[in-house]
């Protein structure tokens, strides 16, 4: 993953931004045991996962991984993963969905990324708690004392309405899923955030009051895939047209 990672940033010219977590909830009961990714006793999923991407992010910064051959390199040590692209470590975003795990995402140095689900529920609307939780990832960063401005990144489902084909649907969701819905995940209350569905300019002025996208830096939109690349297309270029302005 370290060496695919460098690869395709250094392609890219530096572009990569990439996104790395625990993982969300799944259907399987703990699916990744199929493969091979057992807790060992007293531990947890999160902690392999916390672990995995201490030696991922150890990788990419350069630093040596595996113990090298005598018989086949005539030295001794660790060696690192090549190839290495100098600035992806500062563009690694982890997925959070608590609090907590925002808290710590800052004492690790990494950018925080927030999806439409919290697994966590304090009775608050979607949007206050997610920006809670940004604050205490930004207080987290500035007590840490990394020298670098994080980036911070928020989801939203939105589906403007703009023709008959996306009034067929989305329409009869708008009303559905316009608020918060709370219900047990993972053993406990989770708040999953509202859908954005309408006309694009009241879509537009609805973001505007979203605290947590007016805290954020940066946007990702959630698109109905399944639908096609030209039917998300369209959806994509009218908010850029007709919603990304009214947001500034």
């Amino acid at each position: 993953m370290a060496e695919e990672a460098a690869a395709a940033d250094l392609i890219s010219g530096g572009r990569l931004q990439l996104g790395i977590s625990r993982g969300s909830p799944e259907t399987a009961l703990n699916g990744y045991e199929a493969f091979g990714y057992v807790p060992g006793e007293g531990s947890t999923d999160a902690d392999d996962a916390r672990t995995k991407t201490e030696i991922f992010r150890a990788a990419i910064a350069g630093a040596g991984v595996a113990p090298a051959n005598p018989q086949m390199t005539g030295t001794t040590g660790l060696l690192p993963v090549e190839p290495r692209s100098p600035g992806l470590p500062d563009r690694i975003w982890w997925g959070s969905g608590t609090r907590k795990t925002a808290q710590w995402t800052a004492e690790q140095g990494m950018n925080l990324m927030s999806s439409t689900l919290l697994t966590e529920d304090t009775g608050v609307p979607f949007d206050e708690l997610q920006a809670e939780q940004l604050q205490i990832f930004r207080d987290a960063w500035k007590e840490a004392g990394w020298e670098r401005e994080p980036r911070v990144s928020v989801s939203r489902s939105i589906l403007p309405i703009i023709d008959d084909e996306t009034r067929h649907y989305f329409g009869l969701r708008a009303q559905a899923d316009a608020k918060d819905q709370v219900g047990y995940l993972d053993g406990g209350l989770a708040r999953f955030g509202r859908s954005y569905i309408g006309e694009p300019d009241v879509i537009a002025e609805e973001l505007a009051t979203d605290a947590a996208v007016r805290d954020a830096d940066t946007v990702l939109v959630t698109v109905p895939n399944q639908l096609g690349v030209d039917f998300n297309a369209r959806i994509l270029e009218s908010i850029v047209r007709d919603i990304k302005p009214a947001l500034g």
